[in-house]
């Protein structure tokens, strides 16, 4: 589920370089589309955030399995003409998953259909929206 070049350590046993020839690769904009490979047991997960998480990795684990989990960066897109900042998960087996920032589990049990493209909001305008304290 990598989508770019990188490199770090994790509390969890790996790292990497977050280097796409000497550039990092969240440093710029992403005006390109993203092309989502889904269907079957095979769906997507789309998570919106604000400006602040730009650059911040979120991991992903399967329900159960925290120990493996693979990452993607907040990243600066354009959705009609706006700046928004996501980070897409694609090519995730249908199933229950937890959702890490900074080693810790910001969300358990988030659930990816095959074939559908799961969205979560975690903008402070979506947060603000349900009047609910943002985690």
């Amino acid at each position: 589920m990598h989508g770019h070049d990188h490199s770090h350590a994790h509390e969890h046993g790996h790292s990497h370089d977050h280097t796409a020839g000497g550039e990092c690769y969240s440093a710029r904009r992403h005006p390109e589309s993203v092309i989502l490979d889904i269907g079957g047991q095979i769906g997507a997960l789309i998570i919106r955030t604000d400006a602040d998480m730009h650059a911040v990795e979120i991991e992903i684990s399967a329900t159960g399995h925290d120990d493996r989990r693979s990452h993607k960066e907040v990243l600066e897109r354009e959705i009609n003409g706006q700046p928004a900042f996501t980070a897409v998960f694609d090519k995730v087996p249908e199933g229950s998953y937890t959702l890490w920032v900074d080693d810790v589990a910001r969300m358990r049990g988030v659930v990816v259909t095959g074939g559908a493209v799961a969205e979560l909001d975690w903008s402070s305008e979506s947060v603000a929206r349900a009047g609910v304290a943002r985690t």
